[in-house]
C-alpha cells in the first residue's frame, strides 16, 4: 500500500513538474523595450511566464524544452475587432434566412482555429447573433480550439441603422425591433439594450454611431445615434464595467460617440483633425480595421456581384479612405488598437493589417506594439497579458524572420502558444 502511494505521488509530481516549459528563444520582442533581446529563455509554469532570462537554461528532464532559437519571440497578438460567426461571400446575405444557429456556430469553429493558427491568441467580437457567446464559453471550456473571446454578443443600433437586423427583408418581416434585439432610439432604451446584452453575456458593448457599408442600407456614413443616447449607452456599460466600441466612418457620427465617451472608434474613416484632438483629449483609441476597407473595396471593383448593388456602392465610397485617415490620425498622435474586421475579410488573415499599418507610416515594433500594449490596455486586462514578462500569461508566438525588417514575416507565424498550451510549432 505505501508503494503504491508512493508510486502514485511520483506521477503527480513529475505531471506537475511536466508543466515547466523552457523557450529557447533566439530573439524576444518583449513589447516593453525598443530592441529586440538576444538568446533569451522564457519560463513558463503552468499557463504563466515565470521569468525570462538571459542566455539558455539547462533543463532537467521533467522540463520541456521549446526551440525556439532562429525564432523572433513576442505576445500573441490581440485583434480588437473580429466578426468571429461569420465571413463575407456573394452568397452571405441568402444565408441568413437559410443557417440555423447550430449551422453558424459549427462553421464558426473553423474560423476560430483559423485565428488562432495566424497567431492571434484573444479578440474582441463585435457583434453578432449571439453564437459568438457560446463559441467564447466552448473555447473557455476547451471544447473548440480558438483564441480567448471578449463579446460584445449584438451590436446596438437605431432603427433603420447598421446593425438593425430587420434592414433590407419584405415589409412583413421588417416589424418593429427593440432593446432586446439590440435597436434603441431613447436612453431609457439605451440602459435596457445594455442590461440586456448583459444578461445574454456579452463582455463589451458595440454600437453603430454612423451607417455602414455592409449593411443593406443607403447611408454609409450618416450620424444615427444623439450624443446624450450614447452617453447613456457608456454611462450604462460602465456601471458593468464594460468597455465600449463605436462603430462610424462618418465625422458628425463620430463627433456625437467621442463626445458621449466611448472607449473606442472603428473604422474612423472620415474623421476630421477637430475629432482627433477630442480622441487624443479624452483617451479615445482607433481601431481602424484598414484591411476590411481594402477587401471591401477590392472585392466590389473586381466582382460588380460579390455584394448587393446598394452595398456594393458604398464599398467603393468608403473602402479607399481607411488607409490614409489612420495614417493622419497616428501621425496626430492618437491612441491605436489593433484591429482587423475579420470576417469581412477572410478569418486567419488578420495580421494582414499590419502590413498595411506600416505602409500608412507607423514603425513595425509600433504596429505589433499596438496589438499587444495597445490592445490589452483598450481592454483593461494589461495586467495580464500584452507584454512578454514574469507574472504575465503565457500567450507567445514566433515568427522565422525579423518582423521589424519586414512587416510581412507576422503574416506567416510558426509558433502559437495560449495560456501555456503549445497549438502550433512549424
Amino acid at each position: 500500500m505505501k508503494k503504491a502511494i508512493l508510486f502514485f505521488s511520483l506521477l503527480i509530481s513529475v505531471s506537475l513538474s511536466a508543466q515547466t516549459k523552457y523557450l529557447h528563444c533566439g530573439y524576444v520582442l518583449d513589447c516593453i523595450g525598443n530592441e529586440p533581446l538576444e538568446e533569451q529563455t522564457i519560463v513558463v509554469e503552468n499557463n504563466v511566464i515565470a521569468q525570462i532570462r538571459s542566455g539558455y537554461l539547462t533543463a532537467t528532464d521533467s522540463v520541456e524544452v521549446v526551440n525556439l532559437k532562429s525564432y523572433y519571440v513576442m505576445p500573441g497578438i490581440m485583434d480588437m475587432h473580429v466578426h468571429i460567426e461569420g465571413q463575407s461571400s456573394p452568397t452571405r446575405y441568402s444565408e441568413s434566412f437559410r443557417m440555423n444557429p447550430r449551422d453558424v456556430a459549427l462553421r464558426s469553429t473553423l474560423y476560430c482555429e483559423k485565428t488562432l493558427m495566424a497567431g492571434v491568441t484573444t479578440v474582441r467580437d463585435l457583434g453578432g447573433s449571439g453564437v459568438n457567446v457560446s463559441l467564447r464559453n466552448a473555447i473557455n471550456a476547451g471544447y473548440v480550439k480558438g483564441p480567448r473571446i471578449y463579446t460584445a454578443e449584438k451590436s446596438l443600433a437605431t432603427t433603420g441603422g447598421h446593425a438593425d437586423p430587420t434592414n433590407g427583408v419584405r415589409d412583413d418581416l421588417k416589424n418593429d425591433p427593440g432593446p432586446k434585439d439590440g435597436v434603441v432610439n431613447s436612453r431609457d432604451e439605451a440602459y435596457k439594450a445594455v442590461r440586456q446584452r448583459y444578461k445574454n453575456g456579452a463582455d463589451c458593448i458595440k454600437i453603430t454611431a454612423t451607417g455602414g457599408v455592409l449593411s443593406v442600407a443607403k447611408d454609409g456614413m450618416g450620424p444615427q445615434f444623439r450624443t446624450e443616447v450614447i452617453k447613456a449607452v457608456v454611462d450604462a456599460a460602465n456601471d458593468y464595467g464594460m468597455v465600449t466600441a463605436a462603430h462610424a466612418h462618418g465625422a458628425e457620427g463620430m463627433k456625437r460617440a467621442v463626445l458621449g465617451g466611448i472607449h473606442s472608434i472603428e473604422h474612423g474613416t472620415f474623421m476630421t483633425e477637430e475629432i482627433m484632438e477630442l480622441m487624443k483629449e479624452r483617451g479615445t483609441y482607433l481601431v481602424a480595421t484598414i484591411s476590411a476597407g481594402m477587401f471591401a473595396y477590392q472585392k466590389a471593383i473586381e466582382n460588380p456581384r460579390y455584394f448587393p448593388p446598394m452595398v456594393r456602392k458604398k464599398a467603393i465610397e468608403v473602402g479607399p479612405h481607411i488607409k490614409d485617415t489612420f495614417g493622419k490620425a497616428y501621425k496626430a498622435g492618437v491612441k491605436i488598437a489593433f484591429g482587423t474586421d475579420t470576417g469581412v475579410g477572410p478569418h486567419g488573415s488578420n495580421l494582414g493589417e499590419l502590413q498595411h499599418m506600416v505602409e500608412a507610416g507607423m514603425p513595425a515594433y509600433e504596429a505589433i506594439k499596438s496589438g499587444t500594449v495597445g490592445s490589452s490596455s483598450l481592454l483593461r486586462i494589461n495586467d495580464k497579458y500584452g507584454t512578454i514578462s514574469s507574472g504575465k500569461m503565457a500567450d507567445i508566438i514566433a515568427v522565422n524572420g525579423n518582423p521589424l525588417e519586414d512587416i510581412k514575416e507576422m503574416q506567416d507565424v510558426d509558433f502559437v502558444m495560449k495560456d501555456g498550451v503549445i497549438y502550433k510549432h512549424k
